[in-house]
């Protein structure tokens, strides 16, 4: 009689502990935080490479160690698109602005802001810029602590 008892007893207690969810995987799986797509003003577009927005420096420059941060700059098929994607990074705190200037093959230019001047960029933003099925010349700006600084500059082509 006291074996049925035990018996009973030590199964409800395994199929509670079962259904509690106590016998799950002690990893967690954590995913960043989604930033919604906010809309994207219109392009500035500058037909002569003279005048721009922003004094931008003419050499690619590598930042303090401190004020490092990791882009992320791909052509995509079909349409060609060009994408920016800020991962963040050690000086991600003191970006204030991060702007991306497309030089076509017909010789025009355009500059984009990765946000509308209403924030600071944040880890995952991402902007997007068409492209041509050529060769496009990419330049990449980042102003961190007051500084404007060329942190990319190459030319991507049609994948």
């Amino acid at each position: 009689m006291k074996w049925t008892i035990v018996l009973l007893t030590t199964s409800v207690l395994l199929l509670c502990v079962f259904f509690a969810g106590c016998t799950s995987p002690s990893e967690a799986r954590i995913r960043p935080f989604e930033t919604p797509v906010l809309p994207i003003p219109s392009p500035i577009i500058i037909t002569s490479s003279t005048s721009t927005v922003v004094s931008t420096p003419q050499a690619l420059e590598t930042l303090p160690y401190e004020q490092t941060v990791d882009i992320d700059v791909t052509k995509q098929r079909p349409d060609a698109t060009i994408h920016l994607i800020f991962n963040g990074g050690i000086g991600e705190e003191y970006v204030q602005s991060i702007m991306m200037r497309v030089t076509r093959p017909d010789g025009t230019v355009e500059e984009k802001y990765i946000t509308d001047g209403t924030r600071k960029p944040r880890p995952y933003d991402e902007l997007v810029m068409e492209g041509t099925r050529g060769v496009d010349q990419v330049a990449v700006f980042i102003t961190s602590l007051g500084k404007t600084s060329k942190i990319f500059d190459q030319p991507l082509s049609y994948p």
